[in-house]
């Protein structure tokens, strides 16, 4: 998206340019210019600075930053893009420009197409990908109904967790942990909803969900990538994170709410229920239980054994549900 976004915005560059020259205020184009080198040059010098300025930023930034301050990535990722821009106007310069003020027209106009780059990655990151545009674009200004696949992590044994880590440090277990399950997340196509204490909410649109049974794949991905990194745990914490989870599906209505902090949010009686599901990995002694609802929309592959659980009156609800216990097969 930076490639694509900076080759436009190279294009645009180079057509000011030429209106400019053609205005009657300029001198006019000098005898050696041509427009469709310039076209060339400037998105030429945009794919450059986006193939180095966004590979800092995505591979390199984002990754070894993730627990540095604000300010302190600020300052990072400002003199490592003041650096490209100084490449990229080295470049116009023996290419195209002679002048010294062109080229610093050049790295005046970068600077600013970074630091706006830089800001939406930020947001981005903030509310989370696609959240952001979508409320740009006012996709969930009026509240619309959507198939959705929600599934409820939550942490095992966290209050005796919490008891021995201490506040803070049990901060820093969550924190690490919350950013290790990322990436298993969104391999699978999934959404963080929101954390809540100990718990995260992953959603899925129904069809990204079904597809390869990625919801059910995802908790066996953040399972074994924790396995994995058990050595991290147990040398910072003495503790390895274990997760249950409860899957569900259905209608929800999604909308935007708030002033002051705006967001977009799910309601709707499958999250209460996947909630309750959820609740009962313990009493069930499972890992991950799912509604047969959401079972017969799935073909499970010869990775996983089911074993059926039988109809369950969950609490607060009246009508039966049939539900499914899920493991690996192991061998």
């Amino acid at each position: 998206m930076i490639m694509i976004t900076w080759l436009v915005i190279g294009f645009l560059i180079a057509v000011y340019d030429h209106l400019v020259l053609h205005t009657g205020n300029s001198a006019g184009p000098s005898a050696t210019y041509s427009f469709p080198r310039a076209i060339v040059v400037s998105m030429l010098a945009g794919l450059i600075g986006a193939l180095l300025g966004g590979s800092l930023l995505v591979f390199y930034i984002h990754e070894r930053f993730r627990d540095k301050s604000y300010g302190y990535t600020i300052v990072a990722v400002t003199l490592g893009f003041v650096l490209v821009i100084l490449i990229i106007s080295v470049i116009l310069h023996f290419l195209v420009y002679s002048d010294m003020a062109r080229v610093l027209k050049s790295g005046l106009v970068w600077s600013v197409v970074v630091a706006v780059t830089q800001l939406l990655l930020q947001i981005n990151s903030k509310f989370g990908p696609g959240v952001f545009w979508n409320i740009i674009r006012g996709r969930y200004n009026t509240p619309r109904e959507e198939k959705r696949i929600f599934m409820f992590l939550d942490l095992n044994s966290s209050t005796t967790i919490a008891e021995k880590l201490g506040d803070k440090k049990y901060h820093a277990f969550l924190k690490d942990l919350f950013t290790d399950i990322t990436n298993p997340i969104l391999d699978n196509r999934g959404e963080i909803y929101q954390y809540v204490g100990d718990e995260v909410i992953v959603a899925w649109k129904y069809g990204e969900g079904v597809e390869n049974s990625k919801c059910i794949q995802c908790f066996f991905d953040i399972k074994q990538h924790l396995e994995d990194l058990r050595s991290k745990y147990m040398a910072r914490y003495g503790i390895m994170p274990v997760f249950k989870a409860g899957i569900h599906y259905g209608k929800v209505v999604a909308g935007e709410i708030g002033v002051i902090k705006r967001d977009i949010t799910y309601s709707g009686d499958v999250l209460n229920t996947t909630s309750r599901i959820q609740g009962l990995c313990k009493e069930y002694n499972a890992e991950v239980i799912a509604s047969g609802d959401l079972m017969a929309e799935l073909r499970l592959t010869g990775h996983y054994e089911a074993q059926t659980l039988g109809s369950i009156r969950l609490r607060g609800k009246e009508k039966e549900m049939l539900l499914v216990a899920l493991r690996p097969v192991v061998g």
